[in-house]
């Protein structure tokens, strides 16, 4: 975010630890749509479970070269019998013919010797990748790899080779050419992943086990940690050549999960713009000629500007006040960093709780990022609260908890423009602040929690909710989320 009172400053990336624990607690209640439906991970019922490798699985079978013969050139290659067998049965949508790829190589990148493929040197490159005019995919097999399976899982690796995979299926139907942009390619990839994985959340897999809530939480956050990096103004020419925000590389993810290949194939630069809106891609100048650093310190001012930034894009005919000094209260559980209390119309805040929430730590950790915004989203959304309450709605149900996530969402779209406040200051959304809403509503779920800070079970429908409202408006979340 942007904060100006004539001058400039911002908010930028930070982390927080990979494992998706979920701080929330999980709400109860009745299924009440499909795709929306708070029980349900695009469709499917959100539920914790076995996910990994299957006790009765089938031995990898194929030949890989330059392998080790190690369990993670086996996982690997299990993984790529899994994605030929989802596409033997599902290519039907796509024009073209499949054909399995036979042309499969693992290299250590962290070994000298690593071998070049398709013009390229292995060594100090951990990557996975599929060459067209080799037809071959290779992997790292030394650092890529085994550190996606600790922190990920088993199938988080099997959604990365489902989207190189998906490279191959690109060029069988014809969807790609050479003047094709890089970011389209990439984006149909992690759609054609998608459609792999809801394959295996269904059940169907003979290799795979895959649950739609903790289990479908970490293959989200893997998608996030191979993100781009966030863009300077300097940058803005190479916005095609890139894999996308988090923001997108989830949202085509969906795409993919929920609506199958033939929904990627009519991925696009147009699509692409459409789904982006006016988000911020790319870090802005400030007022010196300096790319913005990113940053803004969590303090009292801060708050003060984000409610009176929340008043002018709710428009509530009572804004909440804000407190920082615990209270009972009797019709809610306030849960720190910052909860609503219906009956008094005030959020309070753990300033110091709020502030760890949003401090930077570092990703080469190995932790899951986190930023300013990741906190800033989880205060929205007890606004949001306030908002339904005035509205009438009730605030304690799981559908309420989605609601809050999508009119959280409708207030982040309209701050990625200037909101002119009366005080002649400003705080608008930057590149980077979406990637930490999302990241945060895999980890904790706060910003999709109702009144009790209670969550819905599914992550992947967490992010749906706050998508929709970055895409629509009041109206849509009321009559989305009853």
């Amino acid at each position: 975010m942007n904060r100006h009172s004539r001058v400039v400053a911002a908010i930028s990336a930070a982390c927080v630890a990979v494992l998706i624990a979920g701080c929330s607690p999980v709400t109860q209640g009745q299924a009440v749509s499909t795709l929306y439906d708070p029980f349900r991970a695009g469709g499917l019922p959100a539920q914790d479970g076995p996910s990994g490798v299957k006790d009765d699985a089938p031995p990898p079978t194929g030949e890989v070269q330059g392998s080790d013969g190690g369990d993670i050139d086996k996982l690997a290659l299990l993984s790529v019998n899994d994605i030929a067998e989802f596409w033997e049965q599902n290519y039907g949508d796509l024009d073209g013919t499949f054909a399995p790829i036979e042309n499969l190589l693992s290299y250590d990148s962290d070994d000298p010797s690593s071998p070049m493929v398709c013009n390229t040197d292995t060594y100090g490159e951990p990557n996975a990748f599929y060459c067209p005019s080799k037809e071959i995919m290779a992997w790292d097999r030394g650092v890529m790899v085994p550190i996606g399976r600790e922190f990920f899982g088993d199938v988080s690796v099997a959604a990365l080779m489902a989207h190189e995979y998906g490279h191959a299926v690109q060029h069988m139907a014809g969807l790609v050419a050479d003047d094709t942009p890089v970011l389209v390619m990439e984006q149909q990839a992690d759609c054609f992943a998608g459609t792999y994985v809801r394959w295996v959340a269904e059940g169907n897999s003979p290799r795979f086990n895959l649950s739609t809530g903790d289990g479908l939480n970490h293959v989200l956050a893997a998608a996030i940690t191979l993100r781009d990096p966030i863009l300077g103004p300097q940058d803005i020419d190479f916005v095609e050549d890139g894999h996308g925000t988090a923001l997108d590389r989830i949202s085509a993810f969906q795409m993919g999960f929920t609506s199958g290949a033939s929904e990627c194939a009519r991925i696009d630069m147009d699509e692409i713009e459409t789904r982006r809106g006016d988000l911020p891609i790319a870090l802005p100048f400030d007022d010196n000629g300096d790319v913005q650093s990113g940053e803004v310190t969590l303090d009292e001012d801060i708050l003060a500007l984000l409610m009176e930034t929340l008043g002018e894009v709710y428009q509530p005919s009572e804004a909440p006040t804000l407190s920082y000094e615990p209270a009972a209260c009797p019709d809610a559980q306030p849960v720190p960093p910052t909860s609503y209390c219906p009956s008094t119309n005030t959020i309070a805040v753990d300033l110091g709780a709020l502030q760890q929430m949003g401090e930077a730590a570092d990703e080469s950790n190995y932790v899951l990022l986190q930023g300013d915004n990741t906190a800033l989203s989880v205060l929205t959304s007890r606004y949001a609260l306030a908002l339904q309450h005035e509205n009438g709605d009730a605030l304690n149900t799981p559908a309420s908890a989605l609601r809050t996530a999508c009119l959280t969402g409708v207030a982040q779209a309209a701050m990625s423009d200037t909101v002119e406040l009366p005080s002649g200051q400003s705080l608008t959304l930057t590149a980077g602040d979406l990637d930490e809403a999302v990241a945060g509503l895999l980890t904790n779920g706060l910003a999709a929690s109702n009144v009790d800070s209670q969550t819905v079970p599914g992550g992947f429908t967490r992010i749906i909710a706050y998508r929709s409202g970055l895409s629509g408006d009041r109206d849509l979340c009321e009559a989305r989320f009853k």
